[in-house]
């Protein structure tokens, strides 16, 4: 016997046929990804800031770490691992320094600063920390729960500067305080220089201190850009001449160190002249303004 259904018999759709426009409509609103979940091509640069920071860790571990906790024969820090290790924090600065001048250019993800911030976090906070508590494991004249304080000071440094940082605005040109990645290259330049604990310690709690700081840094724009980008690829043939026992690597990486750490305190005082300029500049017109 056949049985006609009344609703399809008076011309009516069933249950089925009017569910099936709404699944086709739902599968094209989940097509539509919302903007906030979209990744632009700056944020595409800072996640791979955020993967050099994690392979540094990687590298400082398996290189360093490792072979002086199972007893190998290679002593001290492993040259090319921790060259390795400092070079992929270098390609972590680059990527940071091209995902804004990218995100200037073009369109930036509502994802962005957030994005940058955590990458920020693992490269030039976790990854140098990191790096300073192994060295204070591997070196013959260090202390290792000293170095852990100075690690943990370094990394709660960089979190307090990016914590800050989303928080306080500050005058356009200039950064309040030494910028993470360039502390985090200080840090890293200040172990490598090999000088004896106490003062590698004090030079490193010195710079986390910088991080906190006040002092303004200009950020990079224009030349200064090209300039940080020149020094980042020099020292990076400086880790591979020094890493492979070149003739010199020793000497050159040692100078390019300390280089390091004489921008770091030379750097701000241009800022601060720049400033003192401005100040002077504007004194200078108040009082034009107020002669007859």
């Amino acid at each position: 016997m056949t049985v006609i259904d009344p609703d399809t018999q008076a011309g009516k759709t069933s249950p089925a046929t009017d569910w099936v426009p709404e699944v086709d409509e739902a599968e094209d609103d989940a097509e539509e990804m919302p903007l906030s979940l979209r990744l632009s091509i700056a944020d595409t640069l800072t996640l791979g800031n955020a993967t050099c920071g994690f392979m540094a860790v990687y590298f400082t571990t398996t290189g360093i770490l490792i072979p002086h906790l199972t007893g190998s024969q290679e002593t001290g820090m492993a040259r090319h691992s921790a060259a390795t290790a400092v070079i992929l924090m270098l390609c972590a600065a680059i990527f940071d320094l091209f995902d804004g001048l990218v995100a200037r250019k073009l369109r930036s993800s509502p994802m962005g600063a957030e994005l940058d911030n955590l990458s920020d976090l693992i490269s030039f906070g976790l990854a140098p920390a990191y790096f300073v508590l192994v060295y204070g494991m591997v070196a013959n004249d260090a202390h290792q729960r000293v170095a852990a304080v100075g690690a943990i000071v370094v990394l709660l440094a960089v979190v307090l500067r990016l914590a800050r940082f989303s928080c306080v605005t500050v005058k356009d040109g200039t950064f309040q305080g030494m910028p993470s990645p360039f502390g985090a290259l200080t840090v890293v330049s200040i172990v490598l220089l090999e000088l004896p604990f106490e003062a590698t310690l004090l030079a490193i709690l010195g710079t986390a201190w910088l991080m906190v700081s006040r002092v303004e840094y200009p950020k990079p724009r224009g030349v200064l850009a090209v300039a940080m980008l020149s020094w980042i690829v020099l020292s990076m043939g400086l880790l591979a001449a020094w890493a492979f026992a070149a003739p010199g690597g020793q000497f050159l990486l040692q100078a390019g160190c300390a280089l390091q750490l004489v921008m770091g305190a030379v750097i701000p005082l241009f800022a601060t002249a720049r400033r003192v300029n401005n100040f002077r500049d504007n004194r200078r017109e108040a009082r034009a303004a107020q002669l007859p």
